[in-house]
């Protein structure tokens, strides 16, 4: 067989093996969709590229959540170009103007991450979100509520916000909050349930305020015709509750989807009771390493 041959011959070996399935491999998760039907990372992309607002709910602690949030922000971007924003819990709203600062160039790295008020796990989880936004354009919004706000609730009640001055109220959703309280989440902060909840009101109204800022500074900064990609932790969108019916009790024809994670020990199929949890669910061995 001449030289030619050999490298033809040789090429479409390696074209073939690829195509082939790999056997005995250990997968890093299976993604379902809410009705426990596996589904392809290419279609829930798709999904999300159509949808105005995709809330992506993570295990604050899971790798592969914060790698699977990377690549979705990577390829949406690829597909939506300008008409692509992202946000996350894990900023408050009052330092918006230290991320506008940082993305636009005007304060070095250093200082934005000295006064932001980062969580922990910013280097090894969040971090990548950010730079990647700032690198290509992506206009990032820092969407919760200052946590000395909730906290205020938390310990006072939710009248207390009415006793902040004008300034302070523009880092929350509009006061005068109603919500329903028997959802779910909110019902087992107030008496129990599967979240062990028994903090009374309090600890439910600080929740609903975050989700409702949440979903107030999404649709404050969202236009017709872009997409939205939010990060949060999943019990603020599991079962379409939490930001998820914020947002829709103020605008019921947002096209919305909604991302969760499990961990499971076995990720062959969705446990039983997680049906509905989302639009999309990403299960993950409970063995996987942990970010912290």
């Amino acid at each position: 067989m001449s030289t030619r041959r050999n490298r033809i011959f040789f090429a479409s070996t390696l074209i073939l093996a690829a195509l082939l399935p790999v056997t005995g491999q250990k997968p890093a998760y299976t993604l379902y969709t809410g009705q426990g039907e596996p589904v392809s990372y290419k279609k829930m992309v798709r999904k999300c590229a159509r949808a105005d607002i995709i809330l992506f709910g993570e295990e604050h602690n899971n790798p592969i959540a914060h790698w699977l949030q990377l690549e979705l922000l990577k390829d949406l971007y690829e597909k939506k170009g300008e008409d692509l924003l992202a946000g996350a819990e894990m900023f408050e709203a009052d330092n918006q103007l230290i991320m506008d600062e940082y993305f636009n160039g005007l304060i070095t790295e250093k200082k934005f991450e000295e006064e932001m008020r980062l969580w922990n796990n910013y280097e090894t989880d969040y971090k990548p979100l950010v730079e990647f936004a700032k690198e290509n354009g992506i206009p990032f919004i820092a969407t919760n509520i200052p946590r000395r706000y909730a906290n205020s609730v938390y310990k006072l009640g939710l009248d207390t916000l009415n006793s902040f001055s004008q300034e302070a109220q523009k880092f929350m959703m509009p006061l005068a909050l109603a919500y329903d309280t028997t959802l779910s989440a909110y019902a087992a902060l107030y008496g129990g349930g599967p979240m062990g909840g028994h903090g009374g009101a309090n600890l439910r109204d600080a929740q609903a305020v975050k989700d409702a800022t949440m979903a107030h500074f999404i649709l404050e900064n969202y236009r017709s015709g872009k997409t939205f990609l939010h990060f949060h932790g999943r019990y603020h969108s599991d079962h379409y509750q939490g930001i998820y019916y914020f947002l829709k009790e103020q605008d019921p024809d947002l096209s919305i989807i909604t991302i969760s994670t499990s961990s499971q020990e076995e990720i062959s199929s969705l446990e039983e009771g997680l049906e509905d949890t989302a639009d999309f669910m990403i299960v993950v061995p409970g063995n996987m390493t942990k970010t912290y």
